[in-house]
């Protein structure tokens, strides 16, 4: 969701509300998800399901404020376990790099998805937490394109990478973790364009304090009305991933499910299974995601909204390791999540 807490990680160090406490809105996002769908017109469902791609519009008067942010936040950062404290490197003076998509084993020809993905199902490993348990769920993610944000003629992209570390009980509620990393841009165009634009905002309006180091934002979760666990028979889990509608809503619920449950090895299995099902699935083979581990990938194109899924599994336990959305002319990033960790924890 795009909030108060986003355009917070947006905008860093620089963000001039940082330590300011804001006031409990009157209703709660869900509460207005709600009330609108229900005073809602009735929306021709076969055509809506394109993942939305969060895109603001920076004017002058924001980008020096951006400017701050985007030369002060370049942190490196490793998979960690529940327990262990968040790290990052110092700030440096880098502007960020320029995404190219994961290469594929089968970039042209690929075969349909289906016999593979069964045969992974039908030789998947437990992975590390299946043997464990606890009282929160603990996922370690990064994510970036959520949102990106443009320039006023809408040409060029530039997004923050967003790391987050979620504990949460079965109500939903829990603990989050965010600390905002370096940008990164679509293609070069948008690199220069951005890069050039920093400097502008810098010679016109010079930022003469940053904060030193990553800003960790630490927010306690509240209980979600919509909690519920991860089903596991076949029928659930199918309405659950969406399959009725297609292969770009089932990849967008797949990300989903993955960056919320930790999922059992008979519910990876199953999920596996389902996708083989599902028509328009490319098998792309051996692939190393944006974490540097080894995977294998499928993809969807949904040549309707002009973009590619990009679903990246382990091949021994079939986790989700990955996830990304590009769009096919031109093709580029628009968005992805890499899920550094999943596991149960009993403290946060």
């Amino acid at each position: 969701m795009f909030g108060e807490q986003r355009t917070r990680t947006l905008l860093g160090p620089a963000d001039p509300a940082r330590n300011t406490a804001t006031a409990q809105p009157r209703l709660s996002a869900r509460d207005v998800i709600d009330l609108a769908e229900a005073t809602a017109e009735p929306v021709d469902h076969r055509r809506r399901h394109a993942r939305p791609i969060r895109r603001l519009v920076l004017t002058a008067g924001t980008l020096a404020v951006v400017a701050a942010g985007t030369t002060a936040i370049v942190h490196t950062f490793n998979a960690t376990s529940p327990d262990t404290a968040p790290t990052a490197s110092p700030p440096g003076p880098e502007l960020g790099t320029v995404l190219l998509p994961v290469s594929y084993q089968y970039d042209s020809d690929a075969p349909a998805a289906g016999p593979q993905l069964r045969a992974l199902a039908d030789r998947l490993v437990n992975a590390e937490y299946d043997n464990s348990t606890g009282r929160y769920t603990y996922h370690h993610t990064k994510v970036w394109g959520e949102p990106l944000v443009t320039s006023p003629d809408g040409r060029y992209l530039i997004s923050h990478i967003t790391e987050w570390k979620v504990w949460q009980a079965p109500d939903g509620s829990g603990r989050q973790i965010t600390i905002p990393h370096e940008p990164q841009y679509p293609d070069q165009e948008s690199r220069e364009y951005w890069q050039q634009e920093v400097l502008k905002a810098q010679a016109a309006e010079p930022v003469t304090s940053v904060s030193p180091g990553p800003q960790l934002s630490y927010m306690p979760l509240p209980p979600r009305p919509d909690s519920a666990p991860l089903p596991s028979n076949r029928a659930e889990l199918a309405e659950l991933l969406k399959v009725s509608i297609g292969g770009g809503p089932v990849s967008k619920q797949v990300s989903t499910v993955y960056g919320r449950y930790v999922v059992p090895r008979q519910t990876r299995a199953e999920i596996l299974r389902i996708l083989a099902d599902v028509p328009g699935f490319l098998w792309r083979g051996q692939v190393t995601d944006r974490g540097g581990r080894n995977g294998v990938a499928i993809t969807f194109d949904d040549r309707e909204h002009d973009q590619r899924w990009l679903l990246i599994f382990d091949p021994n336990t079939g986790e989700l390791l990955a996830d990304e959305l590009l769009t096919l002319s031109p093709v580029r990033v628009s968005s992805y999540q890499v899920i550094l960790g999943t596991a149960w924890t009993d403290r946060f």
